[in-house]
């Protein structure tokens, strides 16, 4: 690859790698999605081509619905690769367990603000968890600014079950995460959500979620019948 210099893992996940590299003279990040030995190889390459161009058309459309995400430096489909900004600052995860009530409350909002504006523009995120929300302390601009990472098992969706499933993961999440605190968390967040995606939409996602539970709370049910 030209100009880069692939170096240090980040993080190996079920689906892809993530390397910190530098692009000319930039701290960056290379996501390679990982070949299958279990798929048909013809196969195996479609779906990481696929994924590989999707996951960057909804980075590209999160920053025109108004959501900080790390910015695009190139993309090789043949390759299955994505080299993208490198974004300094600290998880959500761990910021929220060591800042006063006053800022997690603030953040959480804010949060809750930035998926309304996906959903509003029916981005479905696929992975809401506060691992995959940084803030960021490089520089001035960016100071304090919150980033959504890793859109990889995004999609677009009109449908209220995906984004009930979007925010149902979130709270699952946080109750995991933030057990303390989980509740003020999400309705902090669902504030904010709310505040963007309007009342009439906010309460019918709400359902979903409620139905969502429902049906999981079935499902252990019948597993102990």
């Amino acid at each position: 690859m030209d100009e880069l210099n692939q170096s240090v893992l980040l993080k190996k996940g079920a689906e892809a790698s993530l390397y910190l590299s530098n692009w000319y003279g930039r701290k960056a990040v290379i996501k390679i999605r990982d070949p299958k030995k279990y798929r048909p190889i013809v196969l195996d390459r479609q779906i990481r081509s696929y994924r590989t161009i999707h996951e960057a058309q909804l980075l590209h459309q999160a920053k025109v619905a108004g959501v900080a995400s790390p910015l695009i430096y190139r993309v090789n489909v043949s390759e299955a690769t994505i080299v993208m900004e490198y974004i300094e600052g600290v998880q959500v995860k761990q910021y929220l367990s060591r800042v006063s009530k006053t800022e997690c409350e603030r953040v959480c909002l804010r949060i809750g603000e930035l998926i309304g504006k996906l959903h509003r523009e029916n981005l479905i995120h696929g992975d809401l968890t506060t691992s995959n929300m940084l803030i960021a302390n490089d520089d001035v601009d960016n100071q304090g600014k919150i980033f959504l990472v890793d859109f990889g098992l995004g999609e677009k969706s009109v449908e209220l079950e995906a984004k009930g499933v979007d925010l149902h993961l979130l709270k699952r999440a946080l109750q995991s995460t933030h057990f303390a605190f989980w509740e003020s968390c999400f309705k902090d967040i669902f504030m904010g959500y709310r505040l963007v995606v309007g009342v009439e939409l906010a309460e019918k996602v709400y359902e979903k979620i409620i139905e969502i539970e429902k049906r999981g709370r079935y499902v252990e049910e019948r597993k102990q019948l």
